[in-house]
Order: structure tokens, then sequence, then C-alpha cells
């Protein structure tokens, strides 16, 4: 065989070119049309190996910020707090919130005497 069959096969993420395009095509499916078309519209190749590379990705990226489905911290807790709740009594619920609130009374009030307001502020409704 000559030099040039015996050169080793270029290896993105243990896949060849081939397969790179075919998963990018398979995974590009899975988008909403309009990520679909943004991708396109920046210029995002299957064709040529860094625009293959390149597009992967790119992919890559946005699956991963689809998973996210854009939760906010908030929105995580109360996510957190709803599947507590399914696990515990009425009782133990209530004794938790009121424990709740004289911690956050107690926090409040430290606050309070650590950074004291001397200002007054009064505002006027009329």
């Amino acid at each position: 065989m000559s030099s040039s069959k015996k050169q080793k096969k270029r290896l993105f993420d243990g896949m060849g070119y081939r397969e790179v395009q075919r998963s990018n095509s398979v995974r590009r499916k899975r988008l909403s049309k309009q990520k679909q078309n943004l991708l396109k519209q920046n210029g995002y190749n299957n064709i040529g190996w860094d625009n293959v590379i390149n597009l992967y990705q790119r992919i890559n990226e946005i699956l991963a910020d689809d998973t996210d489905d854009g939760d906010t911290l908030e929105d995580l807790f109360l996510k957190a707090d709803r599947i507590g709740s399914k696990y515990q009594t009425v009782d133990e619920i209530k004794t938790f919130q009121s424990k709740m609130a004289q911690e956050v009374e107690a926090i409040s009030d430290k606050i309070d005497t650590q950074f004291p307001e001397p200002d007054v502020e009064y505002i006027d409704f009329s």
C-alpha cells in the first residue's frame, strides 16, 4: 500500500467525518425550526472538517441550553419545595414554616442592629 492510503483516519470525538456529519444531521432535526434557521443564517455548515466540528459544538451548546428549561433559581427552589411537600405531613409543614418565620425574624433583627437606617424616609402619595 502507498503511504497515502496508510494515513490515519482523522477523528473528532471518536467519530470520523461522515459520522460527525450524520450526528449533526440527526441532532439538528431535534432543534426547533427557528434554531435551525439561526444556525443556517450564522453560517454553520455540515461540509468541511472545520465547519462540521463547529456545527457539532454549536448544536451541543444549544441542546445543553435547552435542557435547562430556562428555570431560574427561584423556580428550582419552588419545584424542590413542591416535591418536598409531597412527603411531609401537614403538621410537619406547619412546624417548619413556623420555625422558618422565627429564623427570618431573627436574621432581620440582626441586620437591623448591624445596619441601622438613621434617616427615616417619608413618601407622600398625594
